[in-house]
């Protein structure tokens, strides 16, 4: 697995879910979804800010009994914003 995600607690100010993303043990983003999830967007740890691409049904998967993933577009997308 190149890249994990965890879910912060609770929501942000905005009522958005918010999670962190990490490559090994280390941050590389913070991502966030709106409540539907039809918005969404992320945060690079180097300040860059945009919105990501598709819905976030196709950027992470899992919840409830399964594990949060990445799905493989939202990891090749991560790839080729990291590079």
């Amino acid at each position: 697995m190149r890249y994990r995600i965890e879910q912060e607690s609770g929501r942000d100010t905005s009522g958005n879910y918010t999670f962190r993303i990490y490559s090994n043990d280390r941050l590389v983003a913070r991502y966030w979804h709106d409540y539907r999830g039809d918005e969404h967007g992320i945060e690079f740890v180097n300040g860059k800010k945009q919105a990501c691409p598709g819905q976030a049904a196709s950027f992470i998967t899992g919840g409830g009994p399964q594990p949060l993933v990445l799905s493989e577009q939202a990891a090749s997308y991560l790839d080729r914003e990291l590079a």
